[in-house]
């Protein structure tokens, strides 16, 4: 009986990993056999040092495989990035296959959980993100005006894109929505002299941007708050700018996020709201929720279209930003390796492959196009007066303050 179990793993493996990637594989399995799957020469090579249960991936693949890789069950030769594209290129592999997720992590984003959830992620320490992100600290996806800008230009060409958009005049106000570790809340004080406000639910991006604004003599214009989004009372603003929080809201929570965007908008507000859509569609991962992003989820194109208009906020440009939110991807794994060792020193081996595995995922749900970063430039109802009426003031490098 033993016998015949082994030889039904092996067909389910054979089954299983014969049609999930679109590139040539070579399986080595944990009883010292190797297999080649797809034409030509292997471009990867997976190695299981032992098996997988079977009901474990059938319960949920990407935990199973995902965790199989953080334990060392599973190593790989070659480049993971590659080997997790093909895998989302190719319409049946476990990515797309209903059968292979059964389950997912139980969510809640009540403003407790909610806190909880950004401080598991962000808390991990500001050390931490000093090692891998550029110096501005900003976890987000940058934007490469030209093919040799380094990382740190790259963010900051991001942050006055986004603020230039805005047609920001001096002396109105702004309120960024998850601010960080406040570049962008910061950079639109200083260089386009507007009064800022930033909220954050973590405690160590909090104080380090309170740190910045005493250091910088910042604290007549700019304000840090340790507060949920939801909290904010009748405060109105003139701008509001949101880098990467709607993805942690929570599906049931997006119309309340436009809504409060709206709400904190005064009549003719202008809004830049950033964040990674799917245009097919919203959807979570079961490994990135379980260890990486609790409570995280990825709505889709039209799914946040309606939210906004139903806000009554209206859409006056979006703009994708998918291949640039892949090179950045690309950019954090390479400083985060070169660290490698020093990071594995702070936590453990088990870590450093599970964020290796995140970086690398990353970059490769951005290259085969499963997700996309877009942003979306709105104002308070339909007059987007205070806008000009084409897109090249946007791209104007001098500030054109008021």
């Amino acid at each position: 009986m033993e016998r015949i179990g082994k030889m039904f793993d092996k067909q389910f493996y054979k089954s299983f990993l014969k049609r999930s990637f679109n590139i040539p594989v070579r399986v080595n399995y944990w009883d010292g056999s190797t297999a080649v799957y797809g034409d030509g020469d292997p471009q990867v090579t997976i190695t299981f040092n032992k098996p997988i249960p079977i009901k474990s991936i059938v319960k949920n693949a990407s935990i199973a495989l995902g965790e199989a890789y953080m334990d060392g069950t599973i190593t790989i030769e070659g480049s993971l990035q590659q080997l997790i594209t093909s895998a989302y290129e190719n319409a049946n592999s476990f990515f797309h296959n209903k059968k292979f997720i059964h389950f997912l992590p139980k969510q809640g984003h009540g403003e407790q959980e909610s806190k909880e959830d950004i401080q598991d992620h962000y808390d991990i320490g500001n050390d931490f993100y000093k090692l891998w992100l550029d110096p501005t600290m900003t976890y987000s996806c940058a934007y490469f005006e030209n093919e040799h800008d380094d990382l740190e230009t790259a963010q900051m060409n991001k942050v006055r894109h986004i603020i230039r958009k805005l047609n920001p005049q001096r002396g109105k106000t702004l309120l960024d929505i998850g601010c960080g570790w406040g570049t962008l809340m910061l950079t639109a004080a200083k260089e386009f002299d507007l009064k800022v406000v930033g909220v954050t639910l973590s405690q160590e991006q909090y104080d380090f941007v309170q740190q910045r604004i005493n250091d910088e003599g910042l604290a007549g214009v700019a304000e840090v708050r340790l507060q949920d989004y939801r909290e904010l009372g009748d405060a109105k603003f003139d701008y509001i700018t949101s880098v990467g929080m709607f993805e942690h809201v929570g599906k049931e929570n997006l119309g309340i996020y436009f809504q409060n965007v709206a709400k904190y908008l005064k009549n003719d507000g202008v809004a830049l709201i950033h964040g990674i859509t799917r245009q097919q569609g919203g959807a979570n991962n079961g490994w990135l929720n379980k260890w990486i992003f609790p409570g995280g989820y990825v709505p889709g194109l039209t799914e946040n279209i309606d939210h906004i208009i139903e806000s009554g906020l209206q859409i006056d440009d979006m703009e994708p930003l998918r291949r640039h939110y892949q090179r950045t991807t690309e950019i954090w794994d390479l400083n985060f390796n070169k660290h490698r060792a020093e990071i594995q020193s702070m936590f453990d081996e088990r870590f450093v492959r599970m964020w290796d595995l995140y970086l690398q995922a990353s970059a490769a749900s951005f290259e085969s196009g499963n997700i996309d970063v877009i942003q979306y430039l709105l104002t308070k109802g339909a007059s987007g007066r205070t806008l000009p009426m084409t897109r090249s003031y946007m791209y104007e490098k001098e500030n054109k303050t008021i």
